[in-house]
């Protein structure tokens, strides 16, 4: 029998997979789940194995995904980045090798739903 591997994948919770931006930040409120995250969670958890990763308290966020039944795609909640295959984030720039353009990403950087 063939020993599957699956890679682990960090996804962060804000901007990603809730509506966030459009309201003030209030720490002890999620905002609801973005349309389409249900499904994407579906396909990438056959090939990955997932993580949810959050600033936010881990007993809140755990609530929210139970609350809206995608808890089963995730093997953990963190707040810590753990060594993973990929990292998705709203907030993140890809290296791609080249400090100069990495740099100009930087400065003129806004998260997309900005």
């Amino acid at each position: 029998m063939k020993n599957f591997y699956k890679k682990k994948i960090l996804i962060d919770l804000d901007g990603v997979l809730n509506v966030y931006g459009k309201d003030k930040y209030d720490e002890n409120y999620i905002p609801e789940i973005k349309e389409g995250a249900i499904e994407f969670l579906e396909k990438l958890s056959i090939h990955a194995e997932l993580y949810l990763f959050t600033s936010r308290n881990i007993m809140l966020s755990t609530k929210w995904l139970i609350k809206n039944k995608i808890d089963k795609y995730f093997k953990d909640v963190t707040n810590i980045k753990i060594p993973s295959y990929l990292y998705i984030d709203d907030r993140t720039i890809c290296f791609k090798g080249n400090f100069e353009t990495t740099y100009e990403e930087v400065v003129k950087f806004q998260p997309y739903w900005k």
